[in-house]
């Protein structure tokens, strides 16, 4: 299996997940059908190593499959690339943290809540932990989760942990991306060995543990850039749906004569933005990853100073995604006002997306100007 068979997998599927789009909204969380298809298509194995049947795919690969699926049903996407990228941060850690969760299967899938919301008490060969956290995607199709904490006089660390040491509450009822399956993740006063954690320094300095049985470029990239793309990235998957639904609107109107819209200036002045704005999004995200798998490539470390600008890049897609979806919105026509929409789907959708804190520029881009200017860099997760 290589990128061209999964994407034409991919393909095929778009029409069964835009079918499907109603029941994942309905059950709030991706249609086990779906899952089952994902994984039947290889794709929670993209980014997995080999040693554990994965394909160890390049970034741009991956994120170029993720847009495709966002095409069709943008939950479907957000979940299920969540899912999917956890294999890299496994795949940073420890050696035996990878054997506990692939040994029995290749196909065990891992959730997260990466906000530190967690309790951690330090004790013999781990920690105890407790905590509630939040908008863990795809939780209800996976048996491990990685919870983000704070431990006391060290700093930010991730936890692995079993499903039999955590409960899921039901608590997703959104206004967008409902099919994400975003639900609550409890843990109450449990065990964690210190090898199935992760330190947030090791995935910012590079010093992972699992390098020492996972040397690809991929396992070599900041754990933090693969992971912001992750958020982002499937909302450029929804714009390009909401530009051919609108061109599909416009065209079957009474008046839809590509004649006569050529001189309406509205119409394909606001195509023309929405397909230069998609253009300028995917353009940024695969040079970012062309130019950091390059500089690893040649034994280069990746300059901070470029870390932090992709990290303010990566968390624009939102609001430039919000923009051109919510400018073709604006003119679909009475039609979009129906909760059965196809376009208003992608316009809620995208806005619950910026509801993510990793999506939200404001810190990031005062980081990015404040280095610019000389000052110490103020975020880790870059």
């Amino acid at each position: 299996m290589n990128f061209e068979t999964m994407m034409a997998a991919i393909k095929e599927l778009q029409p069964v997940f835009r079918e499907r789009a109603p029941q994942t909204r309905q059950e709030r969380k991706v249609p086990q059908a779906s899952i089952d298809a994902l994984q039947d298509a290889g794709f929670f194995l993209s980014l997995q190593p080999k040693r554990y049947g994965g394909l160890e795919m390049k970034p741009q690969e991956f994120f170029k499959l993720q847009i495709a699926i966002a095409e069709a049903c943008m939950s479907t996407a957000w979940a299920s690339g969540i899912i999917a990228v956890h294999a890299v941060q496994l795949a940073m850690m420890d050696d035996r943290a990878q054997q506990a969760v692939w040994n029995d299967s290749i196909h065990t899938r891992i959730s997260s809540s990466y906000a530190p919301m967690g309790k951690v008490t330090p004790t013999e060969g781990g920690f105890k932990l407790s905590g509630r956290w939040g908008w863990s995607s795809g939780s209800d199709h996976c048996t491990w989760v990685l919870l983000g904490a704070i431990v006391p006089g060290e700093g930010y660390r991730t936890f692995l942990v079993p499903r039999s040491d955590y409960e899921i509450i039901d608590t997703w009822q959104s206004m967008g991306l409902e099919g994400t399956g975003s639900n609550d993740i409890v843990v109450d006063d449990v065990f964690v060995p210190d090898y199935m954690t992760h330190k947030q320094s090791d995935g910012f300095a590079g010093t992972n543990p699992g390098l020492a049985v996972n040397d690809a470029l991929l396992y070599r990239l900041p754990w933090a850039q693969s992971f912001i793309r992750v958020v982002s990235t499937p909302a450029i998957g929804a714009c390009k749906a909401t530009v051919e639904l609108y061109k599909h609107a416009v065209l079957n109107k009474a008046s839809g004569d590509p004649t006569k819209l050529a001189g309406d200036t509205q119409v394909v002045e606001r195509i023309a933005a929405a397909l230069n704005g998609i253009d300028e999004m995917e353009t940024i995200l695969f040079r970012n990853f062309d130019v950091m798998l390059a500089q690893l490539e040649r034994g280069e470390e990746i300059p901070l100073e470029d870390r932090v600008r992709y990290r303010y890049q990566a968390s624009l897609v939102i609001s430039k995604s919000i923009d051109i979806v919510d400018s073709l919105f604006e003119v679909a026509g009475g039609h979009s006002v129906f909760n059965n929409s196809e376009i208003q789907q992608r316009f809620r959708d995208v806005h619950t997306a910026r509801a993510h804190v990793a999506n939200n520029p404001t810190g990031f881009g005062r980081n990015f100007g404040g280095v610019a200017l000389g000052m110490e860099n103020g975020d880790f997760f870059i």
